[in-house]
Parts: structure tokens; C-alpha cells; sequence
């Protein structure tokens, strides 16, 4: 089978599994928790964002990789990262600003995410030797982008969230 191929079936595999995984059993939880607290369990998915610094070190990505790409990737999730973990810190203290941060935040991830996959998609990333980072993309990613759609349902939801 192609490596492509399998890129995109791993990654199609790992965005469903995850949005079963979301709606069977992680919506229904967060339904029972303060707004507040189901947020952070949401925006926890997003600390560890900051692997993507990863890309800048010379030897784990193939140097053909464009390097506006990694620098985009890398940063992109670096704020991405520190805005998630901003949020958990200002929820935690119940902040008058918290909900819009994580509608900032989340705003932030997600278009850095498409982008992101816009990237994979325009320069073939699975074509080229990105080592550990495979697993980055084809099950981090998902995860991610599964999280996000969750953290915009519940902000949506928030006036009307159960107590």
C-alpha cells in the first residue's frame, strides 16, 4: 500500500475513532460537570501542543521539509499551547475573562490547525521523512481537531450548560 495511503487512512481512523469516542462518552460527562471544569478537562488536549517545537530541531524532520512550514507548525502550536494552559489557569480561578480567552484560544487552534493540514495536504508532508512525528499527525492531530469541535459546542452551549 502506498505511504500516502496509509497516512490518510491512519489519520481518517484516528478522527473517527476519536468523535465516537467524543459522542459516547466525553459529551455526555461533560454534561454533568460546571462549564468551567469540562473546558479544562477539553483544553488540557491542547497543553502538550508545544511538542511541535520538535520541527525546529535539525535532525527529526527531513531538512526538505520547507522550513516556513515547520516554523508555522512550530509556533502555531507553541501559543496554541501556552493560550490552552492560559485558559486553564483563568478557569481555575473562575476569571471574568475566561470564557472569552478560550473563544480565543480555541479560535487560534483551530485555524492553526487548518493551516496545519493545508500545509500537509499542499507540500504531501507524507512523502517526506517526518520519523515520530507520523504519529504527531495521524493521531495527535485527530484528537486535537475532535477537542476543538467539543470545546466550540460547549462555548456555544455555556449560557444554557447544566449546572
Amino acid at each position: 500500500m502506498n505511504i500516502v495511503v496509509i497516512f490518510w487512512l491512519q489519520l481518517v481512523a484516528s478522527l473517527f475513532v476519536a468523535g465516537v469516542v467524543a459522542v459516547w462518552y466525553v459529551a455526555p460527562r461533560l454534561m454533568k460537570m460546571p462549564i468551567g471544569s469540562a473546558l479544562t478537562l477539553l483544553l488540557f488536549v491542547h497543553v502538550p501542543r508545544y511538542v511541535g517545537m520538535t520541527l525546529l530541531v535539525p535532525t527529526m524532520v527531513d531538512p526538505k521539509v520547507p522550513a516556513q512550514f515547520l516554523f508555522n507548525a512550530a509556533y502555531g502550536d507553541l501559543v496554541e499551547a501556552v493560550l490552552a494552559f492560559a485558559c486553564i489557569m483563568v478557569l481555575r480561578v473562575n476569571g471574568q475573562f475566561a470564557i472569552p480567552l478560550v473563544w480565543i484560544a480555541n479560535i487560534w487552534g483551530f485555524l492553526d490547525l487548518l493551516n496545519g493540514v493545508r500545509g500537509v495536504v499542499v507540500l504531501d508532508i507524507p512523502r517526506f521523512d517526518i520519523a515520530t512525528f507520523w504519529y504527531v499527525y495521524t493521531f495527535y492531530a485527530p484528537l486535537v481537531g475532535v477537542s476543538h469541535v467539543m470545546i466550540f459546542w460547549a462555548l456555544t452551549k455555556a449560557k444554557s450548560w447544566p449546572a
